[in-house]
């Protein structure tokens, strides 16, 4: 499951045109991501409807591997295909798999969604988190996967209400309702970048063919005192996202999310006791029918 800063728009997730500088930072960020919200993750394949028990599963847009290996874990008999355009998610991915003892069991694919789809069998479930938003002609990628799946196969949606948010609304001292404003800016750069973030994907669904079967939103809320990795994940993500809104921002809102992002001056993220993480997934489950 990932979680890319609005500079990603054209990183990993099944987007993308080869290797990016800054692959690793992001891929730093989307393991750190897997780890806080490992157990959300479980729930989601948990509850998916899906009829038996599938031998055959395309993780589309896989990063370094939050949803393969959930969904490993979750149907001990299946072989996971993972889909990204990054090397660097790719090989993270692979080694994982390895030190899993479940090489055997996974596929790494590097491809490009937005042009030619590789062979990607006939699988019974297909797996799209937080990717399906970059593509760009996602109702294209809706009726590939479509086809794709095998009769009465399942197509897992799964995206962000939000980018997370980290701090308390009245943090930093210095500068109350930061974390907003960066958000604000975020969210409008997002909005040119990638029109389909924040969609409604049921109806882009049915009109692909696909007959819902399961529909959620699934909050997140981590308390950062349970779980020290939390100030590692708002540390990588708020560097993330820096470079990408720097133009955009009040000059006084970047020097404090310097202040922030600066891990050995007394204002760093790592230094806070008060953060949590703090945001929605929206789950759509749908089959192919006929």
């Amino acid at each position: 499951m990932s979680d890319a800063p609005p500079h990603s728009a054209h990183h990993g997730h099944g987007h993308g045109h080869g290797h990016h500088h800054g692959d690793e930072n992001q891929a730093d960020m989307l393991d750190l991501g897997a780890q806080v919200l490992a157990e959300h993750i479980a729930g989601i394949t948990a509850w998916l409807p899906v009829e038996g028990s599938p031998s055959r599963i395309v993780d589309l847009g896989c990063g370094t591997g939050a949803g393969t290996f959930a969904l490993l874990a979750r149907y001990p008999q299946a072989r996971v295909t993972a889909v990204d355009s990054s090397a660097e998610h790719l090989d993270r991915l692979r080694e994982k798999a390895r030190e899993h003892g479940a090489a055997e069991r996974v596929r790494a694919v590097r491809a490009d969604l937005d042009a030619d789809w590789p062979d990607l069998g006939v699988p019974d479930l297909v797996w799209a988190s937080a990717s399906m938003h970059h593509m760009a002609d996602p109702e294209r990628a809706l009726r590939k996967v479509r086809d794709m799946l095998a009769p009465g196969g399942l197509f897992a949606l799964v995206e962000l209400a939000g980018f997370p948010r980290f701090l308390p609304d009245d943090a930093p001292a210095d500068r109350p309702g930061l974390e907003g404003r960066i958000l604000a800016v975020a969210d409008r750069l997002r909005a040119e970048q990638m029109p389909y973030r924040g969609a409604d994907w049921g109806p882009l669904l049915t009109a692909a063919g696909f007959t819902l079967a399961g529909e959620r939103v699934v909050t997140v809320n981590i308390e950062g005192s349970r779980d020290e990795a939390v100030g590692r994940y708002a540390l990588s993500s708020l560097q993330g996202m820096r470079d990408a809104i720097a133009g955009d921002l009040a000059s006084e809102d970047l020097a404090a999310l310097d202040r922030l992002l600066d891990t050995g001056g007394p204002g760093s993220i790592l230094r806070r006791d008060d953060l949590a993480v703090r945001t929605e997934r929206a789950v759509w489950a749908a089959r192919r029918t006929r």
